[in-house]
């Protein structure tokens, strides 16, 4: 009996690149014109992906919050603000990918009013009230293709592996890479980055610390080999 699935997914690779969709950086949830919540995710570990992927001759859109680093060269670059623009810039590049790799640090909660001009110190305490953002990794899961594989990232300080593979299955997620943030100089904002990457099928590899780029490349060996 033919594989057709299969044999589809081989003439496709044969024919054209995989496609890839990247998101990566943090995002911003704006208090005011001046001021917003956020996180201190560089971006690092999104662009190395990114990069290396290029370099195995993939094709590589990638969704950005603000960051400071280089485009890397032959990536399709969208850059964004808040949690919302960065949803709203994957959809449609989702619908037409391959591999969805979820790196951004996405801002979880967000002011839910925001002010129109900036606010005044007073001397006195100030209260946020602050409503979720979208689940962006969860939200485009959920209408993920047989054929489509989606990568999620689990940056935690604690419990890393239980909290990544419960991640995992919530989420609807076929690998999850696991890394702990609680480590000086390792992870977010850092140069280097130590993980372990889970899949849905059970299986387990660790690799690290090592540079970004070395890791982007263990970890692309795995989900793309």
């Amino acid at each position: 009996m033919v594989d057709r699935v299969g044999l589809a997914c081989h003439v496709k690779r044969m024919t054209s690149p995989l496609r890839v969709l990247i998101n990566a950086g943090p995002t911003r949830e704006h208090i005011d014109p001046v001021r917003f919540l956020s996180n201190g995710s560089s971006g690092k570990m999104g662009y190395a992906l990114a990069d290396v992927a290029v370099a195995r001759g993939l094709s590589v859109d990638l969704v950005s919050g603000p960051v400071t680093l280089p485009v890397p060269k032959g990536v399709r670059l969208t850059r964004v603000i808040s949690a919302e623009e960065m949803l709203a810039a994957c959809e449609p590049l989702f619908s037409v990918c391959d591999v969805f790799i979820a790196v951004a640090a996405v801002s979880d909660y967000r002011p839910r009013f925001r002010a129109a001009e900036k606010t005044k110190k007073t001397g006195g305490g100030l209260t946020l009230e602050l409503e979720p953002t979208v689940d962006i990794l969860k939200t485009l899961a959920a209408r993920k293709t047989p054929q489509q594989t989606v990568v999620g990232f689990a940056a935690e300080t604690r419990e890393v592996e239980a909290y990544a593979q419960r991640k995992l299955v919530e989420k609807n997620l076929d690998w999850i890479v696991a890394n702990d943030v609680s480590q000086a100089g390792i992870g977010m904002d850092a140069d280097d980055n130590a993980v372990v990457v889970l899949s849905r099928t059970g299986l387990r590899a660790a690799f690290g610390p090592a540079s970004k780029r070395a890791v982007a490349e263990f970890i692309l060996s795995r989900i793309v080999p």
